[in-house]
């Protein structure tokens, strides 16, 4: 074959199965899978937001409004996607809220980048003026932020309201919001550089079914959801020693199949009351402790149980580890993992409490070693009390992020809004081609706005026009009450924003779309899950792996 002959023929170098996009196919590819996850989303943004019905493969049902828990909970196969549920993760770990808004705010970003994109400019020029977009929005955000006092409890409770409003703790706002802001108060503490720490590892969720949100409350101490483990246990102790236990009081089974050989009933009656012996044993090692109340984390033997009882000691089995956790801090404890080693030194001081009524025991910590308090959530179902439980988290972390941090911002997309003003501003002093690509972040930061007031049923272009009136005529905390329709002064109407959520949405949201845009090209060892193509399997028309009909999922061939 000659040299010219060989030049007409396509080199094939991936497998059978594998495909691949480049260049522009791979740009499009990308932001249309991140755009479609922003989109799964955004309705849910906002007081007047809806909520998402979330089936697993297992056929259980999550009802919620959330942003972080929608996406996670999604079945979600696109490898693009996936980054972009990583800004909703990263948003929810560093600032507890604004998960929504970060997704949304990435999804136009890249909406906006794909037009720059048409019109033949480079992606480095696009990355670089996002970058410095960012860097110029958290300089703003940072420049209309209002100080507050951690003791402000007042505007504590509207950063919590704030949080709550759209979600499945809106119907009892007030309430809860003033519990959130107690429960903070009873975490926090001064560091050594005298800054502010709402340290929410003191502070434990409990649930219960079967009553109203408004009867939800805060106590002091832990909340165990557990019986006793016999009937004729005490289940009061006040000034108690406490016992925490996380291996088992029951004899240890034998590995293998052990055969025993009796020749006499006698034999037997001894080897049983061989293990009652020592049974009894673990129960006298706990006894000289000075324990009154036991909770262990595995099983206790009946046998064990009568024992206990017989001494007068109080015994809970089967506890969660996270409670025993808690309990450790509550009561001033430490854990036991061996009974041979246990001694008074492990106990921690307290009361233990029963009400009867709720299955629930309320264990309050005395000393200095204690501290802790527990959020007792209700609601009618399991839905409805798993929806408030992530409400209520979302606000803790804000209100603890608000007293770490000190600032707010005005609510109803008045930051956006009024960054977005400024960024312009910013990139009539920019040269060069990234000077588009800064106004094409401003641009995407409104989407903010315009979702709040889709989601209300408010015609979304006419809001943007009149928030953007009342920023150039100086309101810089211009929102949208969303309930009105009207523009009016979220800070003074107390719907307020940490400013910490802010930046993080803007920071994650910048840099997950960078990330996408610097890809120019997917290589995929097997089929793209959004890559549509009905130009023929593998092989295509041609019969021949890698013809030119297409690529596993008919990506045009290889070349």
């Amino acid at each position: 074959m000659s040299q010219r002959q060989m030049q007409g023929q396509p080199m094939i170098i991936l497998g059978e199965d594998s495909q691949r996009m480049k260049d522009k196919s791979a740009q499009e590819h990308n932001i249309s899978a991140a755009r479609a996850v922003a989109e799964s989303v955004r309705s849910t943004l906002g007081p007047k937001g809806m909520d998402k019905m979330l089936v697993s493969s297992m056929g259980d049902v999550t009802v919620t409004n959330d942003g972080v828990t929608i996406l996670s909970e999604m079945d979600i196969d696109n490898p693009t996607a996936s980054m972009i549920v990583e800004v909703a993760e990263t948003q929810e770990d560093e600032a507890g809220d604004g998960t929504t808004s970060a997704v949304a705010i990435a999804g136009e970003l890249l909406k906006n980048a794909e037009d720059l994109l048409e019109q033949d400019i480079h992606p480095t020029a696009i990355i670089k003026g996002f970058n410095m977009a960012a860097t110029q929005a958290k300089d703003e955000l940072d420049d209309i932020a209002t100080e507050v006092d951690p003791d402000d409890e007042e505007l504590l409770k509207k950063v919590a309201e704030t949080s709550m409003t759209g979600k499945g703790a809106e119907l009892n706002k007030e309430l809860l919001a003033q519990i959130i802001v107690d429960a903070v108060n009873a975490v926090t503490v001064e560091a050594e550089d005298g800054s502010v720490i709402a340290d929410l590892e003191y502070l434990n969720i409990e649930t219960q079914t079967g009553s109203s949100a408004g009867n939800s409350e805060l106590l002091e101490g832990a909340v165990i959801d557990k019986d006793p483990v016999h009937e004729e246990m005490a289940t009061e102790a006040e000034d108690a020693d406490v016992l925490l236990v996380d291996t088992a009081i029951e004899l240890d089974e034998t590995e293998v199949d052990a055969q025993l050989s009796v020749d006499d009933p006698s034999q037997l009656q001894n080897f049983l009351d061989k293990e009652e012996e020592q049974l009894k044993q673990m129960v006298d090692q706990i006894a000289d402790t000075g324990a009154d109340v036991v909770f262990c984390q595995k099983g206790i033997d009946d046998m064990a149980q009568h024992y206990l009882a017989e001494k007068g000691i109080l015994a809970v089995r089967r506890a969660k580890k996270s409670d025993i956790e808690f309990l450790k801090e509550v009561l001033g404890a430490r854990i036991v993992s061996d009974l041979d080693s246990a001694s008074a030194e492990d106990l921690g001081h307290g009361s233990v409490t029963r009400d009867d009524a709720e299955g629930l025991f309320y264990v309050e910590g005395s000393g200095d070693g204690a501290h802790g308090v527990t959020l007792l959530l209700r609601g009618s179902t399991d839905h409805v009390v798993d929806e408030l439980e992530r409400g209520v988290t979302d606000a803790l972390d804000v209100v603890a992020s608000t007293v770490a941090n000190g600032s707010v911002l005005g609510g109803g997309g008045a930051p956006e809004v009024e960054v977005a003003r400024r960024l312009r501003d910013y990139a009539d002093s920019v040269e060069g081609r990234e000077q588009l690509a800064i106004e094409s972040f401003a641009d995407a930061l409104e989407i903010i706005p315009r979702t709040l007031a889709e989601n209300a049923g408010l015609d979304s272009i006419d809001t943007l026009v009149d928030l953007r009136a009342a920023h150039e005529d100086g309101d810089v905390s211009a929102g949208l009450n969303v309930f009105s329709g009207d523009v009016e002064n979220t800070l003074d109407t107390g719907v307020v924003e940490p400013a910490h959520a802010k930046r993080q949405a803007i920071s994650s949201a910048a840099e997950a779309a960078n990330l996408v845009l610097k890809i120019d090209d997917i290589i995929a060892a097997g089929e793209l899950s959004t890559s549509g193509g009905d130009e023929g399997g593998p092989g295509g028309p041609g019969g021949a792996p890698g013809g030119m009909g297409g690529m596993g999922g008919g990506m045009g061939g290889m070349m």
